[in-house]
């Protein structure tokens, strides 16, 4: 395994990098890091890890960029899907969010838009997702997928954050 690099972006590519997850989480995140903030970015065997004032904030993978886990501030903004105790094993080993295990939405969401999964007895973030459905169709989905499963806890970004920590 190669070893990997792990580096400061220039100030306009981290404003870049903030200006195009800000469009994309529909968040004011400069608002969150505030004017002065450094990005880091660590190479992983998925892609990229960029780090905000030491934080993992986001990746990178296949192109695209999500936010990871550990980002506790944009969660607070982000659309939630708050699904039963009975589907945590699942979305914690991978699977999408199917409309039987979903208890309740908080915030609206488009199709294609990010959503942050938790568990109903402990508010944890299980997984980040992409909505299949805009919120006005999804609340009368009741069979099959309603969310693709695009980080969870446990899969390899997860490791991957968790050893730059």
């Amino acid at each position: 395994m190669p070893k990997s690099r792990r580096f400061f972006l220039k100030e306009r590519e981290a404003k870049a990098l903030v200006d195009e997850a800000s469009k994309k989480l529909k968040v004011d995140l400069k608002r969150i890091f505030g004017s002065d903030f450094k990005v880091e970015l660590a190479e992983a065997d998925f892609g990229e890890v960029y780090l905000v004032k030491g934080r993992p904030a986001f990746f990178k993978a296949g192109g695209n960029l999500y936010p990871t886990l550990l980002f506790e501030e944009v969660f607070a903004a982000m659309p939630k899907v708050v699904v039963d105790m009975g589907a945590v094993p699942h979305v914690c080993n991978g699977a999408d969010v199917m409309a039987p295990g979903i208890v309740r939405f908080e915030g609206d969401f488009r199709k294609g838009d990010l959503v942050v999964v938790v568990d109903e007895k402990h508010g944890k973030p299980l997984m980040v997702g992409e909505a299949l459905y805009d919120a006005s169709e999804a609340v009368n989905v009741k069979r099959g997928v309603v969310f693709r499963n695009v980080h969870f806890v446990g899969d390899r970004v997860w490791k991957a954050i968790k050893k730059l920590v």
